[in-house]
């Protein structure tokens, strides 16, 4: 049974900066494309990047998130991160790490076969 584990969320203000991680076990992470989704309150849940897998060569964003926030992987450390910068209230949510088989980069959550718990991430103004 796959196993991903997300964290660094925490409470951070508008403008700072936080480094979520997803560490996956149980499962050959480079055969993997990772995303991070993304669920606030009352909203559904949103892909917000994702990287292909392998040596990760190709990246995607939400466009409420280019030149904001940076995803990456480390496959020696079976760990993917999502860097956050200038954070904004509007991220605010729980973030979740899916991994989907093969290649693509899916920002849409119906190639997903495992999925985290989330880390919450809550922005004040």
């Amino acid at each position: 049974q796959a196993l991903l584990v997300e964290s660094g969320g925490g409470l951070v203000q508008a403008g700072g900066s936080l480094n979520l991680s997803c560490l996956v076990s149980e499962l050959r992470f480079d055969s993997y494309a990772m995303t991070w989704f993304r669920q606030a309150p009352g909203n559904e849940r949103e892909g917000v990047a994702c990287i292909t897998w392998k040596s990760g060569e190709r990246t995607d964003y939400i466009d409420s998130v280019k030149g904001r926030f940076s995803i990456s992987r480390d496959n020696a450390k079976n760990t993917l991160h999502l860097q956050l910068n200038n954070v904004k209230p509007e991220d605010t949510g729980m973030y979740y790490c899916g991994a989907t088989f093969g290649h693509g980069c899916p920002l849409d959550e119906g190639p997903v076969v495992h999925w985290g718990r989330g880390t919450q991430v809550a922005v004040s103004p």
